[in-house]
């Protein structure tokens, strides 16, 4: 179908290309994770960091009895969110189960919902979803093919990975992703036996951007020829399906880095990549995103109050301390990477077993450590 447009749009284009366009910035998305982004910490995260696009939910999964547990409705009924950007997202290997939930949640008057294609985890994956459904691209084409079928009021995206494993073809995958109008498609340049492991594949996601642009437009954008633009190219094909980088994104120089390669602007209005997914780095630094548009970095004052009005959410939540103290102790495991050289504080938080014990050594860390100014941690 095509087969030339990262070769057209090589990184000698893109370098040539960077001396007269600056790139525009793209709309940041926080990831879902399960059993961390959920309701109670939106509210907070919005509270004091409001400067994300989107907060993707995690994941509900529907099933031949109920569209929702009650535990999945409270996350994402409405009146919960109030005033949070969210996008709910599904988990599911049946298409009348997507279309059950996806109903549901237009009722509930969400305008985006997001199908679950990159979830790795072992016991998601041994019953076909998540990453898992990413197997087998002739049975993700049937069930894709009977979702569309579907009248939507609500646009549809899809959250995926690279395949399933290395010998997964990802080129094959995007001719069956390329059949439908997905609204975006959010890929996490990893395979699922990656699970979050190593660097991201980036030639694989290029993979992507040949497949979504179309050659013939954007060799001439190349050559200088601009009546025509990477967005009009897509309506010539599947739509208007906008493309999201997820991957690694820990700092403003991985954002900048992203930017670099694949945001250049060949029409003076529309470009390849549109938005990014951020997950493990904003929880590190919940003010990357107000960093990314060019705000004040994050301060130890800030992180210290949000931190405090998790810990009294947490704690008035009737979950008792050590269910409290899991929750806590599972957002140090981001946090705690952001200081400078503070493993004998972070060691006394983690082995706290009680608040008498987590408060003070909570209240040592913010007052003995400072913040990193490398901000070039790996998690």
């Amino acid at each position: 179908m095509i087969n030339s447009m990262m070769n057209g749009m090589n990184l000698d284009a893109m370098e040539k290309s960077e001396q007269t366009t600056e790139p525009k910035q793209l709309k940041i998305y926080y990831a879902p994770m399960e059993g961390i982004t959920g309701v109670h910490f939106r509210r907070v995260a919005h509270k004091h960091f409001p400067y994300v696009d989107k907060y993707y939910a995690p994941f509900v999964q529907p099933n031949q009895k109920k569209v929702f547990t009650p535990k999945e409705k409270r996350d994402i009924l409405p009146e919960n969110n109030d005033g949070i950007p969210l996008v709910p997202q599904v988990l599911t290997c049946a298409a009348d189960g997507f279309i059950r939930a996806g109903k549901a949640l237009e009722e509930y008057g969400y305008k985006e919902i997001n199908l679950n294609l990159g979830c790795p985890s072992g016991t998601v994956v041994s019953k076909g979803k998540g990453a898992g459904m990413l197997e087998d691209p002739e049975k993700l084409d049937r069930f894709l093919d009977a979702v569309f079928a579907h009248d939507w009021r609500a646009d549809i995206s899809i959250k995926t990975r690279l395949g399933y494993d290395e010998t997964s073809d990802f080129q094959e995958l995007l001719h069956v992703f390329h059949k439908y109008p997905i609204s975006e498609l959010i890929i996490h340049a990893r395979y699922r036996t990656d699970y979050y492991k190593g660097v991201p594949r980036m030639a694989e996601f290029e993979q992507a951007l040949r497949e979504y642009a179309g050659d013939i437009q954007a060799d001439k954008m190349i050559q200088g020829k601009h009546e025509t633009s990477v967005h009009n190219a897509l309506s010539d094909g599947c739509g208007k399906t906008s493309l999201c980088y997820n991957g690694n994104i820990y700092t403003t120089e991985d954002y900048d880095r992203i930017c670099q390669m694949y945001c250049r602007d060949y029409s003076g209005a529309d470009r390849i990549l549109l938005s990014v997914m951020i997950g493990r780095g904003l929880l590190a630094n919940p003010a990357l995103a107000r960093e990314i548009r060019g705000g004040a970095p994050l301060v130890k004052e800030e992180l210290q109050a949000f931190h405090d009005d998790i810990f009294a959410m947490y704690s008035g939540m009737d979950l008792g301390e050590k269910n409290t103290l899991f929750k806590m102790k599972e957002l140090w495991n981001y946090w705690g990477t952001i200081f400078e050289d503070a493993d004998k504080e972070l060691k006394n938080v983690r082995k706290a077993n009680r608040f008498s014990e987590y408060k003070p050594a909570v209240v040592n860390l913010f007052r003995n450590r400072e913040l990193t100014d490398r901000r070039a941690y790996d998690i």
